[in-house]
């Protein structure tokens, strides 16, 4: 997952300040989720839990909208290495008029390589590179590490492309608030479904093809409608190597240059970048436990969040004003588990504003490595952020409504 933002509302990361106006992770969760954390599982199984539930009824003024890939795909680890790949595909959703996504629903169809996926919306000025991309890469979709993948349709700078409309990991359903809330499409606008595949089980080989499918809750809004976004909180990553065990990757720099060579530059640049961003001027600190504190810089309103990690998290928590007098926990998953990461509501909504300071703290666990099927027989590693299954995360995925005041 990356955190893809656009420039409309601003939010400071230590000392750098991304600025964002995403349209954000629209449902992920089950329907009931209160805050309460997942169930305790064992080691992480990986995608044993992985299952769409039934969809929940429509409410009053709302529709859906089915979206299927246009045919299966089979996918492949790329030449340069590793077990993973991105896949984006296209889909016009055929939106005449202005709507609100008041929920979503990602199918993957193979939950045995889906390991998640990003549904993002390209606003219908930004359409034509995304055709081009499409038209000139040969087969279904493309390959896109770190993003869509398309070049001037993610955002970088003060670009304004595609948007993260949702995040779909093992364990995720449909969650629908109950406020008057939703991500603005405009007609025109087109759906890019990233995939992650991971292809450990077999080493990189095919391993059977998916046809995932989406399904969107469409309403045409009100004026009172508020427009979501997402608010990605990223930590670093810096898990070393047991004790006990030894490899020329349980080096830093050659483990950070084996990412960049499965991934790119962008994605292998992220474990130095996060540190500088969340420790300005500091060195990396090696550990289990890792933290950031983002500083707010706009009023908004909190609605819900989930963790993602990958198969070395333990727990996840991000919390508001941290060792102040109006402290407060905003997500707590104590016994992170894989197969179940759930877009969880608040108990109620949370006012945020400018200097306003969220704090994501994430713990994985090394030891994993030696009981997981899908990691033990990879040679040892200090894992820092990447792209792949066997390589680490930690966000805070945040739904979240801009304030004028």
């Amino acid at each position: 997952m990356r955190n893809s933002d656009s420039p409309r509302w601003k939010f400071a990361a230590g000392a750098m300040t991304l600025v964002t106006a995403l349209a954000a992770v629209a449902a992920c969760g089950s329907d009931a989720d209160d805050g309460a954390a997942p169930p305790a599982a064992g080691p992480h199984s990986g995608h044993a839990g992985a299952s769409s539930a039934p969809p929940q009824s429509l409410r009053a003024g709302e529709r859906f909208l089915d979206l299927r890939m246009a045919e299966a795909y089979t996918p492949t680890a790329p030449e340069s290495g590793g077990s993973d790949e991105y896949r984006c595909q296209v889909i016009d959703p055929g939106l005449t008029r202005t709507a609100f996504l008041t929920g979503t629903q990602f199918a993957p169809e193979n939950v045995a390589i889906a390991h998640h996926a990003i549904v993002y919306a390209v606003p219908p000025d930004r359409a034509a590179p995304v055709h081009r991309q499409d038209a000139e890469t040969p087969g279904l979709g493309w390959q896109c590490f770190g993003g869509t993948g398309v070049p001037g349709a993610d955002v970088e700078g003060d670009d304004v492309g595609a948007a993260w409309l949702d995040t779909w990991a093992p364990g995720a359903t449909e969650t629908l608030l109950d406020h008057d809330a939703g991500y603005k499409l405009e007609p025109g606008s087109l759906i890019i479904l990233q995939i992650h595949y991971n292809l450990l089980a077999t080493d990189g080989r095919p391993a059977g093809s998916d046809r995932s499918a989406v399904r969107l809750r469409l309403t045409d809004g009100t004026p009172q409608t508020r427009e979501l976004v997402t608010l990605p909180l990223d930590a670093p990553t810096d898990l070393p190597c047991a004790a006990d065990e030894s490899g020329p990757l349980c080096d830093r720099a050659a483990s950070i240059a084996d990412v960049t060579k499965r991934f790119g530059e962008e994605t292998g640049e992220s474990a130095d970048r996060q540190v500088e961003e969340c420790n300005p001027g500091g060195a990396p600190k090696p550990g289990n436990t890792q933290t950031c504190d983002h500083r707010v810089e706009a009023p908004m309103t909190l609605f819900a969040g989930f963790g993602h990690m990958h198969m070395l998290g333990r727990a996840i928590k991000v919390e508001l004003n941290p060792g102040t007098p109006n402290a407060e926990v905003v997500l707590d998953v104590p016994q992170f588990d894989f197969d179940n990461q759930r877009l969880m509501k608040l108990p109620s909504p949370v006012e945020i504003g400018p200097g306003d300071t969220l704090r994501v703290t994430c713990t994985h666990d090394a030891g994993l490595r030696r009981q997981l099927p899908q990691l033990k027989k990879l040679p040892p590693r200090y894992v820092v952020w990447g792209d792949g299954t066997s390589d680490e995360m930690c966000t805070g995925i945040m739904t979240v409504s801009p304030r004028t005041s």
